[in-house]
């Protein structure tokens, strides 16, 4: 971490003429299992990584809020005064959006000075890894910070929420957010989407020699699929007259097969099971540890592949590449829009591993996964 938070310092020196005043960061977050559930009132199991957004603020003296990045050429600059949804653009959308969001639950933003704002971050963007929610995670607990505003970790998962929804255009679950706020490292994050309830469960992954490594494709699905899979989902909903797919026992639900067409039946069976999957990982990790949790992670990878149809070829070769090379479980992450999976894998074996990928694409006539480890880490924090 310190050479990113020496990184940002001199950034924001560079740019803004001054030292600032103070420094934050937040996490990447990748979800274990249960990625869907968050829009089911369901069960999410996430965790926060080695990856982090750090972000700089100073305050100034009058009411423009300007931000910066290392990503971007330009400054991006708007009074309080003038801040709305459709006064802001590009990948100042997501800063500024977290500061407009923050009027919207409460924050007097006339009350409060304008502030400069420097962004650095290693969170691999695009591949399921929330760089998103690690940007609005940052940026939430630094304005919390600098504007003494004392909002608690739901209020500012919810302004995040919120500013990606109304600003960005993009809507996300809080499950997204709670770990980059909250989590403890070598720890994973029980969220329940109904209750809003999230619990620490020890990974042990530290004690086992265990590491996740992330492995992308590099394939992107020509199309999102999950617009379509909302809809099938509500359409289930409907069907089955029941308040959510959470209200639905996996031993209860092959009694309604006849109620739902083939297709929708097997979308409902992977939330309902998922779900269940979700419990069973928290209870085996309490119970018997990391070593036992690989046949679960596996059971939603085949649940993804063959009732959300959301898998691909090159997911499934890495995958089945990963089982047969010591991995203890692998699953997509997401939906696999990005083409990114991830395999829990004993540290030693990561090298064998790789070569193993190597050697199946290679094969395959395409080219190999990208391949690195993330670790479960802490969340947001001032430094």
């Amino acid at each position: 971490m310190s050479d990113i938070r020496d990184d940002t310092r001199a950034g924001f020196a560079e740019i803004f003429g001054y030292e600032p005043h103070g420094l934050w960061s937040a996490p990447g977050k990748l979800s274990l299992l249960g990625d869907d559930s968050d829009y089911s009132e369901g069960h999410v199991l996430s965790i926060a990584i080695d990856r982090r957004t750090v972000v700089a603020a100073g305050v100034r003296k009058d009411r423009k809020l300007r931000v910066a990045s290392t990503e971007a050429d330009e400054i991006a600059e708007i009074s309080l005064d003038n801040l709305e949804p459709d006064q802001v653009h590009g990948w100042a959308a997501y800063p500024l959006g977290v500061a407009w969001a923050l009027g919207q639950v409460g924050a007097d933003l006339s009350a409060v000075p304008g502030l400069d704002i420097f962004v650095d971050s290693d969170v691999p963007v695009g591949v399921g890894l929330g760089s998103s929610a690690a940007l609005e995670t940052a940026v939430a607990v630094a304005l919390n910070d600098a504007w003494q505003l004392s909002l608690d970790t739901l209020g500012l998962a919810r302004v995040c929420q919120k500013a990606e929804k109304s600003v960005v255009g993009r809507v996300t679950g809080l499950a997204d957010h709670i770990p980059t706020l909250i989590a403890e490292d070598d720890h994973a994050i029980l969220f329940d989407s109904r209750s809003l309830d999230s619990d620490q469960i020890k990974l042990g992954f530290l004690d086992h020699g265990l590491v996740i490594l992330v492995l992308d494709t590099g394939v992107e699905r020509a199309t999102d699929i999950s617009t379509e899979r909302f809809s099938e989902r509500e359409a289930a909903v409907d069907l089955l007259d029941i308040p959510s797919l959470r209200d639905m026992a996996p031993k209860r639900l092959p009694e309604f097969r006849e109620a739902l067409s083939a297709g929708l039946y097997r979308r409902a069976e992977h939330i309902v099971n998922e779900n269940q999957r979700v419990l069973d990982v928290a209870r085996t990790l309490r119970n018997e540890g990391p070593q036992s949790i690989g046949d679960i992670i596996s059971a939603s990878q085949a649940s993804l592949r063959d009732d959300y149809d959301a898998s691909s070829p090159e997911i499934d070769l890495a995958i089945d590449t990963a089982l047969a090379h010591g991995a203890l479980g692998a699953r997509m992450i997401g939906l696999g829009n990005s083409g990114t999976l991830y395999a829990l894998v004993h540290e030693s074996d990561v090298s064998l591993l790789q070569v193993a990928l190597d050697g199946a694409f290679s094969e395959h006539g395409v080219q190999a996964p990208a391949t690195y480890i993330v670790r479960p880490s802490r969340g947001a924090v001032k430094h």
